[in-house]
């Protein structure tokens, strides 16, 4: 019923940029919140971002605060995530994910996730 679609994801050199997309279709709903996890070979899923259902309320991992940033479209279908001052240790496989919870920090918050974009950042 719901579908998620990351986009935006490749290979930068550390310090540079990457903007990453996601786009829910099919059934949405209104209160949703959309957040973004990452994952590396052999590690375990981590909280890097979430947005609230209407946008104005924002929450960052330690690791990622103060370079990136999370935003929802104006149709709050869509979310982004603006990477900056890239580092080697962001690479990973970042996932999009949509749920009501009322905590946000964990996968089992989230309802639905989208397949993953890869993001390799070189030293």
């Amino acid at each position: 019923q719901v579908q998620l679609v990351e986009s935006g994801g490749g290979l930068q050199q550390a310090g540079g940029s990457l903007r990453l997309s996601c786009v829910v279709s099919g059934r949405t709903y209104a209160t949703y919140n959309m957040g973004w996890f990452r994952q590396a070979p052999g590690k375990e899923r981590e909280f890097v971002a979430v947005v609230g259902w209407s946008g104005t309320t924002t929450s960052y991992a330690d690791s990622v605060k103060g370079r990136f940033t999370i935003s929802r479209g104006g149709a709050k279908n869509t979310a982004y995530l603006q990477m900056n001052s890239l580092k080697p240790e962001d690479t990973a496989t970042y996932y999009c994910a949509y749920g009501d919870s009322a905590s946000n920090y964990r996968s089992q918050d989230y309802d639905y996730w989208g397949q993953g974009t890869q993001v390799t950042v070189s030293s």
